[in-house]
């Protein structure tokens, strides 16, 4: 399946129907007075956010989404019937925007969330809400209101526990499959993986969801290279691995660039929990690993494990930390009146 994760949509809800101008003709009854019945709702148009979707790709292929109009009164004070309604179904994480692609119009972060998009016109009246007592025969009927159309955006931004981040070559992608059933590709040159992935990770009988997107370059938050784009996605994240390449020559300057690419990005980003670790220190001496750890502490401000996806070493300890910062924020919070509720 194609990873999507922006897609343009036109939709327009249904119009109402009009109303009828009709009169009771029946034998022997005299004077029957208008019995014209109002026309019928138009179609609303609603967004849903779904389980088992994890791309917009659907929305490639379909990009008009027209709910129908409602059907006019007819006779014997009869209503039309109304319009059918669309339902786009998105994946959870989708937020929704004007078509100037800053507006937001909802965030679906949850699945069940709906949202209406467009709501369908009333339908008209018909003549018998006309009739009065100076006006016993009225010959007019309310048309239908008009649909609404509009152009919208549609973002995913993927839900994961945990995300990851780095230059390219840092590791990542080795350290997903290492961890996860899922198979990224992996290859010895910059910019393997193009677009994010997901995979479920286990320790200690715990799960959690971690997401892999493209790799960093200095200037991303400019446009360079690809991971700008994709950085949307490690926004909801509870924490955020920065892998760094331990067989770079320059660990200190590298975790730099991360963490200015991050606070150029969306300054939230940086307020996020961090846990800082070297990758590839099966190719490293211990004398290099320690002289490289120690560096690289005095860039992050802070605690940087060390593991290799390869052979397995560290790894076990950086998904302990990791879910050590999940769990914390999964903890439930009591109220004064001693309810429970989970805190986001």
């Amino acid at each position: 399946m194609k990873f999507l994760d922006l897609a343009r949509v036109q939709i327009r809800s249904g119009a109402g129907g009009g109303g009828c101008v009709s009169f009771r003709r029946e034998k022997f009854i005299e004077f029957g007075g208008p019995d014209g019945g109002d026309g019928g709702k138009g179609g609303d148009v609603w967004a849903e956010a779904v389980e088992g979707l994890n791309t917009l790709i659907d929305f490639r292929y379909q990009q008009h989404f027209f709910a129908k109009n409602g059907q006019p009164g007819m006779g014997r004070q009869r209503t039309g019937r109304d319009g059918d309604g669309v339902l786009l179904r998105v994946p959870a994480g989708t937020e929704i925007l004007e078509e100037d692609g800053e507006t937001l119009v909802a965030d679906l972060a949850e699945p069940g969330a709906r949202v209406l998009l467009a709501r369908g016109g009333n339908g008209g009246w018909g003549n018998l809400h006309f009739k009065s007592a100076t006006n016993q025969a009225p010959r007019r009927a309310n048309p239908g209101q008009p649909g609404v159309e509009r152009t919208l955006w549609l973002r995913l931004k993927l839900i994961a526990d945990a995300g990851l981040v780095g230059l390219p070559n840092a590791g990542k992608s080795t350290f997903l499959a290492a961890t996860s059933n899922a198979r990224p590709k992996i290859a010895d040159y910059p910019f393997t993986t193009l677009v994010p992935n997901l995979g479920v990770v286990g320790v200690d009988g715990h799960e959690f969801v971690v997401a892999d997107i493209p790799g960093l370059i200095e200037g991303a938050s400019e446009g360079r290279g690809l991971g700008d784009r994709f950085l949307g996605h490690v926004e909801r994240c509870a924490v955020l691995l920065h892998l760094v390449d331990g067989t770079s020559e320059t660990v200190a300057a590298d975790c730099r660039t991360i963490l200015a690419e991050l606070d150029a990005y969306a300054p939230a980003l940086m307020a996020k929990p961090r846990v800082t670790a070297l990758s590839k220190v099966d190719a490293l001496d211990a004398q290099t690993l320690a002289a490289r750890v120690a560096e690289l502490q005095a860039v992050c401000a802070g605690p940087v494990l060390a593991l290799s996806a390869v052979s397995g070493a560290g790894v076990t300890d950086v998904l302990r930390a990791l879910w050590d910062v999940i769990a914390a924020g999964r903890q439930p919070a009591v109220d004064p009146g001693g309810r429970q509720s989970w805190t986001p």
